[in-house]
C-alpha cells in the first residue's frame, strides 16, 4: 500500500507520462485538425487556425497536468502559460525546419515535406514533454506530496549529542518555527 501512494505522489514513470502524453496530445492534435475546417467555414481560416490552436493548448495543457503527469488537478496559470511558451517554441521548431528544407531543396516532394515536418513535430514533441514533465510540472509534484511525519518523528527521536555547557539538542518543531 505505500508503494502505491508513493507511486501517486511521485506521479507516473518517465516511459508512463510519454505514453500519456502521445495519446493526450496526438488526441487534441487530430480532434483539432477536423475542427479548424468546421471552424473556418464560420470565420476566416487563420482566425480559426488561432482559436483552435489557443484551445486546444488550453485543453492539452489540462489533460496533462491531470493524467500525463499524474498531478490530478487543474493547471494553474503559470503552468498554462508555460506550457504555451512550449508549444510556440515547437511551433518555431517545425517552421524553422520547413523554411530551411524549401532553401535546401528547390522544389520538395510532398513526401519530403512530410517527413521534414514529421521529424521536426516529433523532435520538437519530445523536447516539449522534457520541458512539461522536468520544469512546468515539476514543481507541483513537490508540492503535491504530503510530508512524511513519520519519518520527521523517527529523526527528533534520535539521541542528539549535547556540547558540554550548551543548551539541549532543538527538536524539529523549534528548528521549524526559526526556519
Amino acid at each position: 500500500m505505500d508503494t502505491a501512494q508513493g507511486q501517486r505522489r511521485r506521479g507516473p514513470g518517465t516511459l508512463t507520462a510519454f505514453a500519456r502524453f502521445v495519446l493526450c496530445g496526438g488526441g487534441v492534435g487530430l480532434a483539432s485538425s477536423f475542427a479548424v475546417p468546421v471552424t473556418a467555414s464560420w470565420m476566416p481560416w487563420i482566425l480559426a487556425n488561432a482559436l483552435i490552436t489557443a484551445a486546444s493548448t488550453l485543453l492539452a495543457t489540462e489533460l496533462h497536468a491531470r493524467f500525463t503527469f499524474g498531478a490530478g488537478r487543474h493547471a494553474n496559470l503559470r503552468q498554462h502559460t508555460q506550457s504555451a511558451g512550449s508549444a510556440v517554441a515547437a511551433y518555431a521548431v517545425t517552421c524553422a525546419a520547413m523554411l530551411a528544407l524549401h532553401q535546401l531543396v528547390a522544389a520538395p516532394g510532398a513526401t519530403l515535406e512530410q517527413a521534414v515536418y514529421l521529424s521536426a513535430s516529433a523532435l520538437a514533441g519530445v523536447a516539449r514533454f522534457a520541458v512539461l514533465r522536468l520544469v512546468v510540472f515539476a514543481r507541483q509534484h513537490a508540492r503535491a506530496a504530503p510530508a512524511d511525519h513519520a519519518a520527521a518523528d523517527r529523526l527528533t527521536a534520535l539521541p542528539r549529542p549535547r556540547q558540554s555547557g550548551g543548551p539541549a539538542a532543538v527538536g524539529a518543531a523549534a528548528l521549524c518555527r526559526t526556519a
